[in-house]
């Protein structure tokens, strides 16, 4: 049985063994905050979703990952759910994420109900990737 909760500081090394671009900081911020989850089956971390506010004001999902494992199975949509519930309890009206154009996520999230409302160029040396599709989702209409 798949379940999803916050993510607490004893998460730290499974959160690190999939996230490679979160700070230690920020990590820190995220349990405070109730603005990082974890999926599990019976107590064992399967994979983990992570937000912040665009805008200060509407949730942002910047990291959906799951255990490369465990893919298929059900748990992004478990996370997803259970982030979109807890965001319509605090009173938010959307929700948004973002892919990679090159990436299939983007058709897992059209699948959910988001919506491509614009992009992301990144030129600059270093930064250089794919175009990121930013989506978007009326909570109100789930």
């Amino acid at each position: 049985m798949l379940d999803v909760r916050y993510v607490r500081e004893s998460d730290r090394n499974f959160w690190f063994s999939l996230d490679k671009h979160l700070q230690e900081d920020e990590f820190f911020r995220k349990i405070d905050n109730h603005m990082g989850y974890v999926l599990t089956s019976d107590d064992v971390p399967l994979g983990l979703l992570r937000y912040f506010l665009f805008w200060d004001s509407i949730p942002f999902c910047s990291l959906l990952y799951i255990r490369e494992d465990m893919r298929g199975k059900g748990g992004g949509r478990a996370l997803i759910d259970h982030w979109e519930t807890d965001m319509a309890k605090r009173g938010y009206d959307l929700a948004m994420t973002s892919t990679q154009a090159d990436e299939t996520a983007q058709h897992f999230y059209r699948k959910l109900g988001y919506n491509d409302c614009g992009s992301l160029l990144l030129p600059f040396p270093g930064y250089e990737q794919p175009t990121e599709l930013i989506m978007i989702k009326d909570l109100r209409m789930s």
